[in-house]
């Protein structure tokens, strides 16, 4: 009799196949919720409501000193560069991270991956301490948003709330906050009272990834530990039906005889990803990641984050970091 799951993931066409059944995980009668990231979130840190899910990478690290209730694998649902994440006022005369020195930035979340990834590239590649500028938190253009796992921050760093009946938006339209950190587009980019603070921020990211050779990752999948320590084989056999459901759906972006997608030009930006990233540009398993997710957990440790720095190994299920050779 197989194990019935349920598994919340967005719809990525990386999880498509596991959400049609065109791939299985063997020996799992799998359910799968296609929810909206940060609810999936909410729901699996406050209640633990699902078998398997998607995760912020930050989260996670955060959960490992308090109670470890999840285990991951490595496959990173999410991934993004960061640099076009950074908004300004449209009539700002910031034009430079360093600019704003002094200056405070909103974050939907201190604690959020992008966020995390944002401070860490700007401290270390644009001369922008993460010490000199003060944070604020809370909803990007809908108030009440609060830290899902609450922490103390580090000594020097200055985070606050904002009011719970504002947004990170109106308070960057405003002049009250000098620039905003957001995995979301805020809803006054579409106005022109905000933009981003690169112009050409894939360029700037390119060049990221040139010089050190990191596409963030985002999101990891997760298993509910409790349900791990019943049955340790889950954590390969996701890996494996993971890794098969990515390969598919990698394998049909590049078709040109009837486009999968509604992107006329699909293919070349296919090619030109190709030429800038490498064949594999959106590997899973630990090996192709650890500088990415060195990195990442230096810069949580640093921000005062993770309890201490965290090496790769330590974030995952033993069973999926090797494989039988034959």
């Amino acid at each position: 009799m197989s194990l019935a799951l349920t598994m919340a993931v967005q719809a990525y066409d990386r999880m498509l196949p596991l959400i049609d059944g065109s791939v299985r995980v063997k020996g799992v009668d799998l359910t799968v919720l296609d929810l909206p990231v940060e609810e999936t979130f909410f729901r699996m840190v406050s209640h633990e409501e699902f078998d398997v899910a998607e995760m912020s990478l930050s989260t996670y690290v955060l959960t490992l000193s308090r109670g470890a209730p999840f285990v991951a694998i490595p496959v990173f649902p999410s991934r993004a560069f960061r640099h076009s994440g950074i908004y300004v006022r449209g009539d700002s005369p910031v034009r430079d991270p360093a600019d704003l020195a002094g200056g405070v930035v909103g974050v939907p979340e201190f604690q959020v991956t992008a966020a995390v990834w944002i401070r860490g590239i700007l401290a270390e590649h644009h001369s922008l301490p993460v010490d000199s500028v003060g944070y604020r938190t809370g909803g990007l253009d809908a108030p009440g948003r609060v830290e899902k796992i609450p922490f103390e921050p580090r000594t020097g760093l200055d985070v606050e709330p904002i009011d719970p009946g504002r947004t990170l938006s109106e308070l960057l339209v405003s002049g009250e906050i000098d620039a905003l950190h957001s995995p979301r587009n805020p809803g006054p980019l579409a106005t022109g009272r905000v933009r981003r603070l690169y112009d050409d921020a894939p360029a700037v990211e390119a060049r990221y990834f040139e010089q050190t050779d990191i596409f963030p990752i985002m999101h990891v999948l997760v298993i509910r530990r409790e349900l791990y320590e019943r049955h340790r084989w889950l954590a390969t056999e996701l890996l494996k039906a993971c890794t098969a459901a990515k390969t598919a759906a990698m394998a049909g972006l590049a078709e040109t005889a009837a486009l999968p997608y509604a992107l006329p030009w699909l293919w070349a930006e296919v090619e030109r990803t190709r030429s800038v990233l490498g064949e594999d540009w959106w590997p899973y398993g630990l090996e192709a990641n650890r500088t990415v997710l060195a990195t990442f957990l230096r810069y949580s440790h640093e921000q005062g984050l993770a309890d201490r720095h965290y090496e790769p190994e330590e974030l995952f299920a033993p069973e999926a970091l090797h494989s039988v050779v034959v």
